[in-house]
């Protein structure tokens, strides 16, 4: 058997430690702190450079795996000869106990050496049992929940052979156009730093070996989320102050939780693709941060160099990859194609091979592959895991955390649970598939529990349903495009009539949930087809209405704001969906979801943020005045800001004061209180604004939460300690510093908070 061989072949290597463990290169690290750095060290030693080039080579899946080689296909059989010489060092979409055996078989027992294959899979919010998209879960603002979901991903993956996820997506986010919007955790660095850990944590757990527990990968690095126009793949462009303060926070904070792999951008940054960008990577990533995982590439991205009008060719773009920092190359080939020969030639030091192959070894170590190739394919653990009842109890609890209420005049919301008589109305309401979201590969289709099967645990009302109208006419798969209904509204009638006879009706209304995603960007972010029509007809007839909103982004719905007195942001909450909505329509859950995307009135407001900079003309100094900063047909406000989201009680805050405690940091206290009739959940937030700096600072910054929950007329105290972590910024040279000055604190439900007051450091 190969892996006795290999065994044998590794222990005579150990004396050749000493004099192959060094990099050659002042540019890359030799992972000596690892516990593991001996025995990587001593495979190196025994390995050809074409196979260490291969622990860089990641291929997709390309054949049934458990059958024979197809005959016929020169590419499978290209991709199984590479696989037996030990030329592969990841598979990735290779899924189910069965499939990962068989592949992981042929690497140990048919390569020289018996090297174990690392298997990856996107498993971005879940694998069968599915949690809310990213983004919804990032409106909890809860990060137990949130690292929960993702312990759940990865005991379903870890199950399922997987032991590789290509998630979290740590990307800023401030254009709701880009699709990709869906994947992350919104507009702010320090929420996003906070959720980006959490699901690292959930991820990889305290024990990397435990085989439930998968390697995490924080993507993309870097500037991905400011495509330009909100185009998924497009050109980024902006400055490096928004760089080292906006865009990089959330990787360094992966980095700093021992994030195992990180994965590069598509995107092209100050003229250079991101694959391609040493500073990136070389400098930043694993120099100043001393970041000691591997690298992988995002689906041929170092190929898709050309295009750009980057690399010249092929090989060309290998060496520019390779020389960057990109350690594994996924889907492009050109790695185990040309890097042997680039080498010989001298235009890519063996160093920069020997650190990339170490790197890759060393997760494997870590995650046990070594020690056993195959603890990943329990067939018992497999059938045991998928789906079980705790994994369900954990994503209806994370759905229900991640609902917003927008908006609700009047009280309309919650429902009474007997004596009304209630209409439902939409596409989505009796939909089972569409509220799984995008990124749910594994997932079966039809798994979600509809809106209509969560109402139908509340009896006691009578319950109808209309159609309404289509929303999705065309196929919804990741390659073809979602058509959308345009014009036919042949189910206004009936959607008419059952509302008109009803005391409440809920529109359920929204995205098709193939709309958001990779490569779904949208120019105009209103709600679909003649979704707009339906509900201006309902409205007619029937004022009482709860908007109850699916989309994978923030929607601009400026007329809805106006008129419809209840609106709920109930996302693409996955398996769980529509039991969580009825819960929190019916009041079995307070809902205290708090925007992590400001929402803009108009799409000609994009990108709109809340931590923008302040201009030197940012409020009009007299009435009628042209030359400020404004829009002449738009307001400048949001439809709804960062952090907004209400509750079915009320929240007072009081007592707010700032007081040194005497070792340079500062305790901001206030009192916050339920002054409404039912127990319910605040997320407390402190926001900070430097008044005057060296470099200009936004006019405000998230800087503290606390998720707080109270009984009615309850009150706690509330204490924020800031210190210059909290007070200070990086310079335009990527240097942390804190200066003296004023500076204004505010708190309170949301970034448009006004209660404030100031203190001087």
């Amino acid at each position: 058997m190969k892996k006795a061989a290999f065994f044998g072949i590794f222990i005579l290597a150990l004396t050749f430690v000493a004099c192959n463990s060094g990099t050659g290169s002042s540019k890359v690290s030799s992972n000596s702190s690892s516990p593991f750095a001996a025995e990587v060290d001593s495979l190196l030693s025994i390995m050809t450079l074409e196979e260490k080039i291969g622990q860089m080579n990641q291929y997709n899946g390309f054949w049934n795996v458990t059958g024979p080689v197809p005959a016929g296909d020169e590419a499978a059989n290209k991709k199984y000869d590479h696989l037996k010489k030990g030329w592969v060092g990841s598979m990735l979409n290779v899924r189910g106990v069965e499939n990962v055996r068989a592949v992981q078989k042929i690497a140990v027992e048919e390569s020289r050496l018996g090297i174990p294959l690392i298997i990856g899979f996107d498993a971005i919010h879940g694998y069968k049992t599915l949690s809310p998209i990213p983004l919804a879960e990032s409106a909890s603002w809860d990060m137990e929940a949130i690292k929960r979901s993702a312990e759940v991903s990865a005991a379903e993956s870890a199950a399922s052979g997987i032991n590789w996820t290509f998630a979290p997506m740590v990307d800023i986010g401030r254009d709701p156009r880009w699709g990709r919007v869906m994947e992350g955790a919104g507009e702010d660095p320090y929420l996003g730093s906070k959720i980006a850990i959490a699901r690292v944590k959930g991820f990889q757990g305290d024990d990397l070996s435990d085989p439930f527990t998968i390697a995490a990968c924080t993507k993309h690095f870097a500037g991905y989320g400011f495509a330009e126009g909100g185009k998924d793949y497009n050109t980024a462009d902006f400055g490096t102050s928004t760089l080292y303060n906006m865009v990089l926070p959330p990787f360094k904070a992966t980095v700093d939780a021992d994030v195992k792999t990180f994965m590069n951008s598509f995107n092209v940054l100050n003229g250079i693709p991101a694959t391609g960008d040493e500073f990136l990577q070389r400098e930043i990533l694993k120099g100043r941060w001393n970041f000691q995982g591997f690298v992988v590439s995002d689906w041929g991205s170092i190929g898709e160099m050309i295009p750009h009008g980057y690399a010249e060719d092929g090989k060309h773009a290998a060496e520019l990859a390779a020389n960057a920092g990109s350690d594994m190359d996924m889907e492009s080939y050109l790695y185990v194609e040309h890097l042997a020969e680039l080498v010989r030639e001298g235009k890519v030091d063996e160093a920069y091979i020997n650190d990339a192959a170490r790197r890759i070894l060393t997760v494997k170590y870590e995650l046990g592959l070594f020690e056993d190739p195959y603890k990943y394919c329990d067939e018992a653990r497999e059938k045991a895991t998928i789906g079980k009842a705790a994994h369900q109890e954990a994503v209806l609890d994370m759905a229900k955390k991640s609902i917003v209420l927008l908006k609700n005049e009047n009280k309309l919301l919650p429902l009474k649970k007997s004596g009304q008589r209630i209409a439902v109305i939409g596409q989505f309401a009796n939909d089972k598939n569409s509220p799984l979201g995008s990124w749910r590969i594994a997932a079966d289709d039809n798994t979600a529990v509809s809106l209509m099967e969560g109402m139908a645990a509340y009896p006691d009302n009578r319950l109808t349903y209309a159609l309404g109208a289509q929303v999705s006419v065309g196929p919804t798969s990741f390659v073809m495009e979602t058509k959308i209904n345009e014009d036919d509204t042949s189910g206004f009638a009936e959607a008419i009539r059952v509302a008109r006879a009803a005391d409440v009706v809920i529109m359920n209304l929204g995205e098709v949930g193939w709309q958001s995603g990779e490569g779904r960007s949208r120019a105009n972010i209103d709600l679909p087809g003649v979704q707009q029509e339906l509900l201006e007809a309902v409205y007619k007839v029937n004022k009482n209405i709860v908007l109850v909103l699916q989309s994978g982004r923030p929607l601009a719905l400026p007329w809805a704001d106006e008129n419809i007195p209840a609106i709920v942001q109930a996302w693409q909450l996955g398996t769980q969906s529509g039991n969580a909505i009825a819960q929190v329509l019916y009041g079995d859950y307070n809902p205290s979801g708090k925007m992590p995307m400001t929402t803009p009135r108009d799409k000609g407001q994009i990108p709109l943020y809340y931590n923008h900079k302040s201009t030197g003309r940012p409020t009009i100094p007299a009435p009628n005045l042209v030359f400020w900063q404004h829009y002449m047909d738009e307001s400048n406000d949001p439809l709804y800001p960062f952090g907004h989201g209400l509750s079915y009680t009320e929240f007072k805050y009081d007592g707010l004061e700032v007081n040194a405690n005497g070792d340079g940091s500062y305790k901001v206290s206030f009192t916050l209180t339920n002054s409404g009739a039912v127990k319910g959940k605040e997320v407390a937030q402190l926001y900070i604004q430097d008044v005057t700096a060296s470099v200009t600072r936004p006019v405000r910054e998230l800087k503290g939460f606390e998720l707080v929950e109270l009984e009615p007329g309850a009150s706690k105290e509330i204490i924020f300690n800031i210190s210059d972590a909290e007070l200070g910024f990086y310079n335009n040279e990527g240097e942390f510093i804190v200066e003296d000055g004023l500076f204004r604190v505010f708190v309170g439900g949301s970034s448009a908070t006004q209660y404030s007051t100031e203190f001087a450091r």
